[in-house]
Parts: C-alpha cells; sequence; structure tokens
C-alpha cells in the first residue's frame, strides 16, 4: 500500500472541528429535551443542526479549512 502525499488531512482544520461542534452540540439538546417533551426546543435543536454545515461550508470559503491560507496546516 502506498501514501500518497495528496492526504487530504482528515478534517483536521477550524472548518470542521466547529461544524461538529456545532451538529452534536444540536443533538445532544434535542435528545435532552424529546425525553423532557419540550417540542419547541427539539424543533430548535433540528434547525442548529441544519445550520452546523452551513457554518463549516462559510468557514471553508473564508480559508479555514483544510489547506485553506488561515489554517495552520497551510
Amino acid at each position: 500500500m502506498t501514501h500518497g502525499t495528496d492526504d487530504p488531512g482528515h478534517g483536521n482544520s477550524v472548518a470542521a472541528w466547529t461544524t461538529v461542534g456545532i451538529v452534536t452540540a444540536a443533538f445532544t439538546i434535542g435528545t435532552l429535551f424529546f425525553f423532557l417533551d419540550n417540542a419547541p426546543v427539539v424543533w430548535a435543536s433540528a434547525a442548529l443542526a441544519a445550520v452546523g454545515p452551513v457554518v463549516g461550508y462559510a468557514l471553508k470559503r473564508a480559508g479555514y479549512g483544510v489547506g485553506g491560507e488561515k489554517s495552520k496546516s497551510h
């Protein structure tokens, strides 16, 4: 097996970690309030989970993605 030099970095960037953090927090909050029977907070957490990838994409476009000009791997 050969290892190429075009390693994508496995998502180790500010954009990726921010996306994962937002989505994880949203699912955690949504799960907790689902069991507490609070539907408005569950729906708000679903909306937050949908916003996570949008924030990640915006950060990637701003240069904080893998190989971006503002990332530490640049």
